[in-house]
C-alpha cells in the first residue's frame, strides 16, 4: 500500500481541525461536568481531552527527534493545560508534516515506546495511529457531552471535508 504526504498532511489538519472544536466544546462545560467519572479509562471529558493531548505530544516529540516527555502527568489533567499546551503541539504537527516527503512517508521509523521497548513501523503507519487514536478518543468525549445534556460539535471527517470546499 501506497501513502501519500499529502494525504497525511490531510489527515494532520483533521485531526487538529476536530480536536480544537472539541476543546472549544469543552470550554463551555462547568467544572463538574469536565471532571464527571463516566466509568471509563480516562474518566471524564478533561481526563480524555488531556489523554489525546498527551498521546499527540508524545508522538510529536518521537517523530520530530525532541526529547520525549512523560506520557501525561497530573498537571496536564486541567482544562486550562490542555487548552494552552495543545495548540502549539497540534501546529507542531503541522510544521512537522510540512516538509513530509511520499518517500519518507513509506520510510521505517525506529522509536522506544513507554515501556522502553523499540520498535520500527512505516512512518504513514504511525500518523495514522495518531489520527485514528485521536478519532477513538473523541468519539468518547462526543458521547460524554451528549450525556451532559449538550450537543458535540460534528467532528466527522466528511464534515472537515465539507469544510475544505
Amino acid at each position: 500500500m501506497s501513502v501519500s504526504a499529502d494525504f497525511l498532511r490531510s489527515q494532520i489538519d483533521y485531526t487538529a481541525w476536530a480536536s480544537l472544536l472539541l476543546l472549544d466544546a469543552a470550554a463551555a462545560l462547568t467544572p463538574e461536568e469536565l471532571t464527571r467519572d463516566f466509568q471509563t479509562a480516562d474518566r471524564s471529558v478533561v481526563g480524555t481531552l488531556a489523554h489525546i493531548f498527551a498521546a499527540d505530544r508524545i508522538w510529536l516529540a518521537r517523530l520530530s527527534g525532541a526529547p520525549v516527555p512523560g506520557f501525561i502527568s497530573d498537571q496536564d489533567r486541567s482544562l486550562a493545560a490542555v487548552q494552552s499546551g495543545w495548540p502549539p503541539v497540534l501546529e507542531g504537527w503541522k510544521r512537522w508534516a510540512a516538509t513530509l516527503t511520499d518517500a519518507d512517508a513509506m520510510a521505517q521509523f525506529a522509536y522506544t515506546d513507554t515501556k522502553g521497548r523499540p520498535w520500527k513501523q512505516l512512518l504513514w503507519q504511525v500518523v495514522q495511529h495518531v489520527v485514528n487514536h485521536g478519532t477513538h478518543h473523541r468519539g468518547q468525549v462526543s458521547g460524554f457531552l451528549r450525556s451532559l445534556g449538550h450537543t458535540p460539535p460534528a467532528t466527522d471527517l466528511h464534515h472537515y471535508y465539507r469544510q475544505q470546499h
